[in-house]
C-alpha cells in the first residue's frame, strides 16, 4: 500500500512539472512579442486636441507674419497733379480758340481759323486750304493753296459772322477790317465775358476731379501728405484761373481799342 501511494505521488509530481514547463514556455513566447499600446478614449481625445491646437498655432503664426508685412503705397501726387494740369491747360487752349474767333478792329490771321470751307465735296477749316497773313493793321491777305478754291473761300468768309467782304486780287483775297461800332464792341465784350466764365468753370471742374480723387485716398495715405497735395491743387487752380482772366482782359482791351 505504501509503495502504491509513493508511485501515485511521483506520477502526480511529474504531471505538475510538465504542466508548469508548458505554461512557462507559452508565457515566455507571449512576453517575447512586441507589446501593443492600447490608449483609452480620454487619451485619444487628448492627442486629437493637441494636433488641432498645433495646426491652429501654425496658421496663426502665418497670419502674424502676413500682418507684419508693410505695404508700399505708390506716390499718387505727381499723377494727380499732372492730370489736373493737363485738363486745365486744355481749358486755356479752348478759351484761346474761342477768343480768336471774335472780330476786333485790328487784323489778326487767327480770326479766320474757325471758318469752314466746303471744297471738292469736303468741309475743311480755312487754315488747311489757305495761308492768312496781315498786310497792315486793317487788312488781311488770304492765299489759297489751290487757286480753284478761291471762290469757295470768298463765299465762306462772306457768310461768316465776322462781317467781312473780301475782294479778289489775282490769286488771292484781300479783306479789309471795318471799324467796330459801339454796339458791336459791347456785344463782343459780352461774348468775351461768357467765354471767360466758361473757361473758369472748366478749370474748376478739373480741380473738383482732383479733390474727389484725393478724398478717396484718405483711408490709406497719411493725412498730412494729402492736405499738402490739396493745397498744391488749389494753387494750380488759382494760377490757371488768373491766366484765363488775363486772356479775356487782353481781348476786351483789344476790342475796345479797335
Amino acid at each position: 500500500m505504501a509503495i502504491f501511494l509513493r508511485r501515485a505521488l511521483s506520477f502526480r509530481n511529474v504531471l505538475l512539472l510538465r504542466s508548469s514547463a508548458i505554461v512557462g514556455r507559452e508565457l515566455f513566447q507571449c512576453n517575447s512579442e512586441a507589446p501593443q499600446r492600447i490608449l483609452s478614449h480620454s487619451a485619444l481625445e487628448f492627442v486629437k486636441e493637441s494636433r488641432r491646437g498645433f495646426a491652429k498655432g501654425r496658421n496663426k503664426s502665418k497670419d502674424d507674419s502676413a500682418a507684419g508685412t508693410i505695404e508700399v503705397l505708390p506716390n499718387m501726387g505727381p499723377t494727380i497733379k499732372a492730370n489736373t494740369t493737363s485738363q486745365m491747360e486744355a481749358a486755356i487752349t479752348a478759351l484761346s480758340a474761342e477768343l480768336s474767333k471774335l472780330r476786333t478792329g485790328r487784323a489778326s490771321p487767327g480770326m479766320l481759323d474757325h471758318i469752314i470751307v466746303e471744297t471738292g465735296g469736303v468741309k475743311l477749316p480755312l487754315s488747311q486750304i489757305a495761308v492768312v497773313s496781315v498786310l497792315d493793321s486793317k487788312t488781311l491777305s488770304i492765299n489759297p493753296f489751290d487757286p480753284n478754291a478761291l471762290q469757295k473761300l470768298e463765299t465762306a468768309i462772306v457768310e461768316s459772322a465776322l462781317g467781312l467782304n473780301p475782294k479778289v486780287d489775282g490769286d488771292r483775297l484781300i479783306a479789309a477790317i471795318p471799324p467796330l461800332t459801339k454796339e458791336h464792341v459791347q456785344a463782343v465784350c459780352k461774348v468775351v465775358t461768357k467765354s471767360c466764365e466758361d473757361g473758369r468753370l472748366s478749370i474748376r471742374r478739373a480741380r473738383q476731379k482732383a479733390m474727389d480723387t484725393i478724398k478717396k485716398l484718405y483711408s490709406r495715405y497719411p493725412k498730412d501728405d494729402l492736405k499738402r497735395l490739396e493745397k498744391e491743387v488749389e494753387e494750380l487752380t488759382k494760377k490757371f484761373v488768373k491766366t484765363a482772366e488775363d486772356l479775356c482782359k487782353a481781348k476786351e482791351k483789344e476790342i475796345s481799342a479797335g
